[in-house]
């Protein structure tokens, strides 16, 4: 049986390598730049919504495999969601990271975003893995002020 750590390196090396999040996206009713000064991590992300509902998602950038990869899997989460959850998903995920929460039950609302929680056990990683669940954090904050 095939251990889930390895499969939770595999869904971030296969997000970090051929990320089909990754491209200019159309009509983006946010931008938001994302930058993580200690690694060079660098990226911007782009949102649409249809009301309160996130209808698309995108990211142009450059970074380590986790910071490409926590954004790509970030957006597919997130994609689909109300504003509102979003924020619930995104604030779970931080938890999750500064180890604020183990609630498996919980931890469940993440989806793929799951694979990052042994990231929690590699402080040099922990900014990169952030970086996008902290530049959409931002960015919806800013449209509620809309």
């Amino acid at each position: 049986m095939e251990d889930l750590t390895d499969v939770y390196n595999e869904l971030i090396m296969e997000h970090s390598m051929n990320s089909y999040n990754k491209k200019k996206l159309e009509k983006a009713d946010f931008c938001e730049i994302g930058h993580n000064p200690n690694c060079g991590d660098e990226i911007t992300l782009e949102l649409k919504l249809n009301g309160n509902i996130i209808e698309d998602m995108a990211f142009l950038g450059h970074g380590c495999a986790i910071s490409q990869a926590s954004t790509s899997i970030m957006i597919d989460t997130l994609k689909g969601k109300t504003i509102e959850e979003a924020k619930e998903i995104i604030k779970k995920f931080i938890e999750m990271i500064k180890r604020e929460t183990t609630d498996e039950e919980d931890l469940k609302k993440l989806e793929d975003a799951i694979a990052f929680k042994n990231v929690s056990n590699m402080p040099a990683r922990v900014k990169c893995a952030l970086l996008a669940w902290h530049t959409i954090e931002n960015m919806l904050s800013k449209s509620d002020k809309k």
